[in-house]
């Protein structure tokens, strides 16, 4: 499927200029309009302020406000933007803990670094295609933390389905 990105803003978030020049060209190269970048989680919320992103990719690991800090801050404070922004973490975190603490606290997607252009627009397509619905607990606001609609997966987590009544 051919996209149109060219009016989507999305705001670059890593401490590695390195990594965000590498993010930055794989965007352009997609066509996205509209790219803002920031260099720690201060900046990031700044950003988001002032330029209210479509989609946010951050880095988990920055000095100050860290990738999971500023994803809460954003799911939570009543000055943010855009509360239900998708949030792609970018991070060379990846054991399955990790992948569980940036889900519980509001992540819609996570990309392993290294990054490759593949990963990085399944999860564009994804938070575009796929928006899963928001939920609110007492102590959770943010994407629907499971997995709708993968008949697919057959695993030892996988509930039966009821059968009908006659």
């Amino acid at each position: 499927m051919a996209y149109q990105f060219d009016r989507l803003k999305v705001l670059v978030v890593d401490d590695s200029a390195h990594m965000r020049k590498l993010v930055v060209t794989i965007l352009q190269a997609f066509g996205i309009g509209y790219i803002y970048e920031a260099d720690s989680g201060e900046r990031a919320w700044t950003q988001l302020m002032e330029h209210h992103p479509d989609i946010c990719i951050m880095d988990w690991m920055m000095e100050g406000l860290s990738g999971m800090d500023v994803t809460q801050k954003i799911r939570t404070d009543p000055m943010s933007p855009n509360p239900f922004i998708p949030v792609i973490m970018l991070t060379g975190y990846h054991s399955l803990d990790q992948v569980r603490q940036a889900r519980d606290a509001g992540v819609n997607e996570f990309i392993a670094k290294p990054v490759s252009i593949k990963s990085l627009m399944q999860r564009l397509q994804s938070v575009i295609e796929n928006p899963r619905p928001f939920v609110r607990t007492k102590v959770y606001f943010g994407p629907c933390r499971r997995r709708r609609g993968a008949e697919e997966y057959r695993g030892p987590e996988r509930r039966e389905k009821k059968e009908a009544a006659a």
